[in-house]
């Protein structure tokens, strides 16, 4: 369902900021409050000492995404992603990972549709280089034919295996282009291949000088640090870099939905179908953490409502998924669901639709509520048990809530939210006016048909 929101760099898996946002379970650590301060170029910077671990997490969050993308350079927030590691005017290809992985660092990075945040973990001892480097890639990074060629080669071969050969990204994707008709939410984060194919080398050195701008940018750093001597190094690396003029950010501009939209999608699987999305909330909604719940609710774990009736009573799903995108401006609330052999997306489209009626007429439990609010505190407190985590999601925040404020507190985004709230979030949200829906309809491979 997420397959587009996130795309990944490298080696660590295809879930980056899922690794940021999910690590052992425990109990959120005391921390004192970051220190926050904004340089005279416009760069945003949150620091915050936390010495349980020698180590030091610093992520530049770059306030660029999918949404930035016009058509024709469709996929170039995500290029970037990769060219950023290439090599600057100081610093020649792989000297950067060399440096880290020489103290027993690494560096990894994520682009999603409203930001593409870069970061790494080293030694405390390799503070002052970590931050010339930065500095470097973000004055005088290395944009030439062979860098967009290799990276070019590399995203696309993404797009194939990650989007082209999967029926849940294929469904997502068309689900976004259907359901959006002016936001740019509606472009995939990889990107169309006809624009992965034709970016220019003029295109990557306009976006970069467009966006990669420290007024356009988020520094944190979590870790074993003193935040008076981070601050010292930061202003002297970074404090010099031109502050540009920024582009107007886009503005919401879709239209009210009038109705119900529909899609299908004819491609080699062995299974029907099927992806429903409704228009929803922006992250920062005081609604929000209320359709967070009723996704968990609905579609999140065995014992999820439609979970328990489609797959184990019923038998009509094979898997059922729902999801709350946190995004900055209005999202999906989306549903997966793939059938079992023999079943109809139809049977299923017709199954769900009666399990929602019920749940925006009578409600959830309590104990469904409960539920719920644990699952999703425990995910937020157990993103702060790294420095990695704690530096990501100080960094989404900044980017997707519009502060880093509330970023240290996840029981508090849940804590007041009642079953009642989570019923009227259903009856406003899940109706068939702001509904779009995506149907696979399995066909042979091309080499088997007749």
């Amino acid at each position: 369902m997420s397959a587009l929101s996130l795309v990944s760099r490298r080696h660590h898996s295809a879930a980056a900021l899922a690794l940021l946002l999910a690590i052992p379970a425990g109990p959120a650590p005391a921390r004192e409050r970051p220190t926050a301060f904004t340089l005279p170029n416009g760069l945003r910077v949150v620091l915050l000492e936390e010495r349980t671990v020698p180590n030091i997490c610093l992520g530049i969050a770059v306030r660029t995404g999918s949404i930035n993308e016009r058509p024709g350079i469709t996929g170039i927030s995500h290029l970037f992603e990769h060219m950023m590691f290439n090599g600057s005017k100081r610093y020649p290809p792989g000297r950067f990972d060399q440096v880290l992985e020489e103290g027993g660092g690494y560096s990894n990075a994520y682009t999603s549709q409203d930001l593409t945040f870069y970061y790494e973990e080293f030694v405390p001892e390799l503070l002052d280089t970590v931050l010339a480097m930065e500095a470097d890639r973000f004055r005088r990074l290395t944009i030439d034919t062979e860098n967009l060629e290799r990276e070019r080669g590399i995203v696309m071969e993404e797009r194939r295996v990650g989007v082209d050969n999967s029926i849940p990204s294929t469904l997502s994707e068309v689900l976004y282009a259907t359901a959006y008709a002016a936001h740019p939410y509606r472009t995939p984060v990889v990107g169309w291949m006809k624009d992965l194919e034709t970016l220019t080398l003029e295109d990557a050195r306009t976006y970069y000088g467009t966006w990669y701008a420290p007024n356009n940018a988020t520094l944190v750093m979590v870790g074993d640090i003193s935040a008076a001597r981070a601050r010292t190094l930061v202003t002297r690396h970074l404090a010099s870099l031109p502050r540009r003029p920024l582009p107007r950010t886009p503005a919401d501009a879709e239209p009210p939905q009038q109705g119900e939209k529909r899609a299908v999608v004819r491609k080699a699987a062995e299974l029907p179908a099927l992806m429903i999305g409704w228009k929803a909330d922006r992250a920062s909604s005081p609604d929000h953490p209320a359709l967070q719940m009723l996704a968990v609710i609905l579609g999140q774990g065995e014992s999820s409502r439609l979970h328990r009736v489609l797959v184990y009573e019923e038998q009509l799903c094979t898997a059922v998924a729902v999801e709350m995108g946190e995004v900055r401006d209005p999202g999906l609330l989306a549903l997966y669901a793939q059938m079992r052999p023999g079943r109809t997306a139809a049977e299923a489209e017709a199954r769900v639709s009666a399990l929602l009626r019920a749940v925006a007429d009578s409600g959830v439990t309590v104990a469904e509520t409960e539920k719920a609010r644990s699952l999703l505190e425990k995910q937020g407190v157990d993103a702060l048990l790294s420095h990695s985590g704690t530096a990501g999601r100080l960094a989404f925040y900044d980017a997707v809530h519009g502060s880093w404020e509330g970023a240290l507190d996840p029981t508090a985004r849940y804590a007041a939210v009642t079953p009642e709230q989570i019923r009227l979030a259903a009856h406003r949200v899940l109706n068939d006016r702001g509904k779009t829906v995506v149907v696979l309809q399995p066909e042979a491979a091309e080499e088997d048909r007749p």
